[in-house]
């Protein structure tokens, strides 16, 4: 049974559908307004139009800027086909994109011909020897082939930006940086998600500044869509094998992908392909068909599915007749809403898949990177006419209250309630936040005046508030401390003005206080309304819900907001949605690490607690209104940490 932890509704308006006089949609047009910068970062969904905006910016700089080349790099070949060659005079565009086959690197080949390709294009005098896509594999090998100046006047794209990293470890950062800085190269930059699933900073921010940004978020998408109604995000948990459980979270009318757990994971049986097959004899009868290299299942009513193994690889042993490279191909071929049901994937079906009829997302096993559960909620939120509603579902185990791993539980639903919390932040729509200098200024929809909010005093400053508060609100949403703070009841003041500007001050070390503080408001106030529940009040005022109490909305200030903890949402789904003793194992952990102690003072305590249990019939109590039975409970807490710990290390 799955619980939403939300579900947002949408107006379907169809503005972000609509296209102009160049043939552009909303976001395209918003990036072709940038199409004369040199560095350009675009933050846009997926299903947004990117490749195409990027069509447009890249024919306007070899055209009309010139540049003599234009190179986009993706992180797998299936991506490549987004910017095969397409129509776009005929949609009111000055010229078509056209991509000669041998430049398209994501095709065929070995990896070495790919190299050479990529050097000898790169190279080549011939003026309309222009385009390439390739692969970020083959852009890292040819960097290596190449100098920084081969780059001169030469537009780099890269797609599924979040690849990149600042990390030494980071060939393509490395490259990224050398690229920017020893030539005249344009850079055109583009992402899905928002944040990178390891928290490593994709740019220096000396380099992140050089960037012109255009935003465009998942809620003017959605709301901006035709067909898609409704969005929701929820979980369902299982005991013993999730196979077994798959009948209760399953729809088998929905055009459904499933990713199956990483075999490293927990959740694992580590035997994939029998997981692949235990899945389809869930389904009904099964039987394969060779031609197309597609499962045909009967469902006991008789309905035949169609379902894609994208699982088992080419000449596996014993199942050489089942390999994913058929599947593949019919996927690339198909165009109409019966061709396929189901689609069974560990690594495939996130980044760039285009599967427009998909509409339920169901994800086995907790995920370590949110930029992977963003990037497979993409799968599902593309419009189609037969969809009115997108569900994200994660089936993950429960947590044993009695098992040894506390630690590994608490971080899993953690991250599930991290990813709830950020998706549910970047659906909802953005607001607008200014400072109310008198009372006749009145809030009105998106924008809300706020009685002693700092306007942003520089450009740094208003760029991070207009496109960053998500990418930021997501790393502080991964901070441990500030996890262990929501989930410990901390004051909300503690969190807003000491936590929480730590969080910006190491993402952003280039701020001054006054920016910071700056920078902190703002998001504070985000994360707050965002969360607040709104009501119409009598006479037509508006209230927001916020602490369990109703204010009116022109009546905010920046004070009332800091005592209101962001983030409670995280601890009321703790507290609401997990059963009981999973919720109790979690405080208990939680409980432990709220005081630290030295080894000496927990050799002194353990034998106050054996003598507290010696008087009073039971051990010390952390609820107890005494707080030197409260510190006892703890220590308590903390050496039955150590003792698992030490049991551990030994095992």
């Amino acid at each position: 049974m799955t619980s939403n932890i939300f579900e947002i509704n949408y107006n379907g308006t169809g503005q972000s559908q609509n296209i102009n006089a160049l043939g552009m949609r909303e976001m395209q047009a918003r990036v072709y307004e940038k199409r004369a910068s040199q560095y350009l970062l675009v933050k846009a969904p997926p299903a947004s139009g990117k490749s195409r905006a990027l069509m447009f910016v890249a024919l306007d700089k070899l055209i009309n800027q010139g540049i003599k080349k234009a190179i986009i790099a993706v992180p797998e070949r299936s991506i490549g086909k987004s910017f095969k060659t397409t129509d776009l005079i005929k949609f009111g565009f000055f010229s078509d994109w056209v991509i000669d086959p041998k430049n398209n690197l994501t095709d065929r080949g070995t990896s070495k011909s790919k190299v050479s390709q990529f050097v000898d294009f790169i190279r080549s005098t011939n003026p309309e020897d222009n385009i390439m896509v390739c692969t970020h594999a083959t852009l890292r090998f040819a960097f290596e082939q190449l100098n920084d100046s081969d780059f001169d006047n030469v537009l780099l794209a890269i797609d599924e930006f979040h690849h990149v990293s600042q990390d030494d470890n980071s060939v393509l950062g490395n490259a990224l940086r050398n690229i920017m800085g020893n030539s005249t190269a344009h850079i055109m930059a583009m992402t899905g998600s928002y944040f990178r699933g390891d928290s490593v900073p994709i740019l220096e921010h000396a380099d992140e500044q050089k960037f012109d940004k255009v935003t465009y978020t998942y809620y003017e998408q959605l709301e901006g869509y035709k067909y898609l109604k409704s969005f929701a995000m929820g979980y369902s948990f299982y005991q013993g094998r999730y196979t077994d459980a798959l009948s209760e979270v399953l729809d088998t009318t929905k055009k459904t992908i499933i990713h199956i757990p990483s075999p490293n994971s927990g959740e694992s049986t580590k035997a994939k392909y029998d997981e692949v097959d235990r899945i389809l004899d869930e389904l009904g009868e099964v039987q394969f068909d060779s031609e197309t290299g597609i499962y045909l299942i009967t469902e006991p009513s008789g309905n035949i599915l169609k379902v894609a193994d994208l699982v088992t690889e080419d000449g596996v042993e014993g199942r050489e007749n089942v390999g994913r490279g058929k599947a593949q191909e019919y996927i690339r071929n198909m165009s109409e809403l019966d061709d396929l049901d189901i689609i069974i994937a560990l690594g495939m079906a996130k980044e760039g898949f285009d599967w427009p009829f998909a509409e339920y997302a169901l994800t086995i096993g907790y995920r370590n990177s949110l930029t992977e559960v963003v990037q497979i909620i993409g799968r599902v939120t593309r419009d189609s006419s037969n969809k009115a509603h997108a569900q994200f579902t994660n089936l993950i185990a429960l947590p044993d209250a009695q098992d040894d791993e506390v630690m590994f539980a608490v971080n899993n639903v953690m991250k599930a309630i991290t990813a709830s919390l950020l998706m549910e932040s970047v659906l909802a729509p953005n607001f607008n936040f200014k400072r109310k200098d008198n009372d006749h200024q009145k809030s009105k929809g998106t924008d809300i005046f706020i009685k002693g909010l700092k306007e942003p005093s520089t450009e740094r400053s208003k760029d991070i508030i207009r496109n960053d508060l998500n990418d930021l609100k997501a790393t502080i949403l991964q901070d441990s401390q500030i996890q262990q703070a929501i989930a410990a009841g901390v004051d909300a003041k503690v969190i807003n003005k000491q936590l929480i500007p730590r969080v910006i001050m190491t993402t952003y070390p280039d701020l001054s206080n006054d920016e910071t503080e700056e920078v902190r408001q703002h998001l504070v106030a985000k994360a707050v309304i965002q969360s607040a529940e709104r009501e119409d009040g009598t006479g037509g005022n508006q209230f927001l819900r916020m602490a369990n109490k109703f204010i009116n909305i022109d009546e905010i200030a920046i004070d009332l907001i800091d005592e209101v903890n962001p983030f409670q949402r995280a601890y009321e789904v703790i507290s609401k949605e997990i059963d009981a003793p999973t919720l109790r194992f979690i405080q208990d952990y939680m409980d432990g690490i709220k005081f630290t102690f030295t080894e000496d003072e927990l050799v002194m305590l353990y034998s106050q607690i054996v003598q507290f249990k010696n008087e009073n019939g039971r051990i010390p109590d952390k609820s107890s209104s005494d707080l030197y039975e409260q510190r006892l409970a703890y220590a308590l807490l903390r050496l039955e940490q150590l003792r698992r710990e030490r049991q551990d290390g030994q095992a």
